[in-house]
């Protein structure tokens, strides 16, 4: 027996237009293969379907049984492949996990958040701890979204670089080095330093460009986010560094100077990084395509300032 399911859609064109010519104009093929596929139609069913009445074709009495059926099952098809309503960014209500690197949770997040609020109201967003970097998360489902630094991980995971940054010092306006036309590696080695990471490193790039020089910089603290180094340069002589663009603003808020760092340090790529699974979600396009725009916005606009 001919189970083709393609076949129903051939019968409900054949049943609504009771023309042979007519259902092959819908269904965009030729006569002569809508001929064949009622010729296939009629073993299938045992039954001649349509039949001829002068010029015309007429339903049989089995056509006219199965005509309604026919026409639900074809209509619930075809729904199975049409966009789904609910998948609607601007109306979903959708959770996402997000890992966001230390340093952009503080200078990006925000602006994220502003904008969700006016294009899609429905989309929320919770931030998922560091630590989850050392796990296949977003391979697990843990994670629908990586941004920041991203490294090389699963095989499958799909990435894009969407900014590369400089890396800057940053200081108080009371601190020294605000002063200083040009700040030399000596001058930036000599200064108390507050370095960030999550591991409790106090060694990094830095230091190996240092000593590369034959400098030795002081960490006198070592903290576990960004935020918290900001406010402890704002409050206290250290250094510390930030992205030059992105966090532009955070910055300026906080009333921080900023000063090339004297070292041949790599620029800072941020990207962003999904699994597959979501890779044509809708609503999981739609986040990224607004990730996208603000960063470029946020580095555009420090650009030109």
């Amino acid at each position: 027996m001919d189970y083709d399911l393609n076949l129903i859609e051939v019968l409900d064109a054949l049943l609504a237009e009771n023309s042979v010519t007519k259902a092959a104009a819908r269904l965009h093929t030729s006569a002569p293969a809508m001929s064949r596929a009622l010729a296939r139609l009629r073993r299938a069913f045992d039954d001649p379907l349509l039949v001829r009445a002068g010029r015309d074709l007429v339903p049989t009495a089995r056509a006219l049984e199965l005509r309604g059926e026919v026409h639900a099952v074809a209509t619930r098809a075809r729904a199975l492949f049409a966009p789904s309503e609910a998948a609607d960014p601007r109306t979903a209500v959708r959770m996402f996990d997000l890992q966001v690197t230390d340093m952009l949770s503080a200078m990006f997040i925000p602006s994220l958040i502003d904008d969700l609020r006016v294009q899609a109201p429905g989309i929320s967003l919770r931030l998922r701890p560091e630590n989850l970097e050392d796990t296949p998360a977003l391979r697990e489902g843990f994670v629908d979204l990586e941004i920041g630094t991203i490294r090389p991980g699963d095989p499958e995971i799909r990435s894009e670089t969407l900014v590369t940054e400089t890396l800057v010092g940053v200081v108080r306006p009371a601190n020294p080095l605000a002063r200083m036309k040009t700040v030399t590696p000596r001058r930036f080695a000599l200064a108390e330093h507050v370095a960030v990471s999550r591991r409790g490193r106090a060694h990094g790039p830095i230091d190996e460009q240092l000593a590369g020089l034959g400098l030795h910089r002081q960490v006198v603290a070592v903290v576990p986010s960004f935020a918290s180094a900001l406010f402890l340069a704002r409050e206290t002589d250290v250094v510390c560094v930030a992205p030059a663009r992105l966090g532009r603003s955070m910055l300026e808020a906080l009333g921080l100077h900023t000063f090339p760092i004297p070292l041949a340090l790599p620029a800072l790529t941020v990207g962003m990084a999904w699994h597959p699974r979501n890779h044509q979600d809708r609503a999981h396009q739609f986040l990224r395509e607004r990730i996208r725009r603000i960063m470029a916005a946020a580095t555009d606009s420090a650009a030109q300032a």
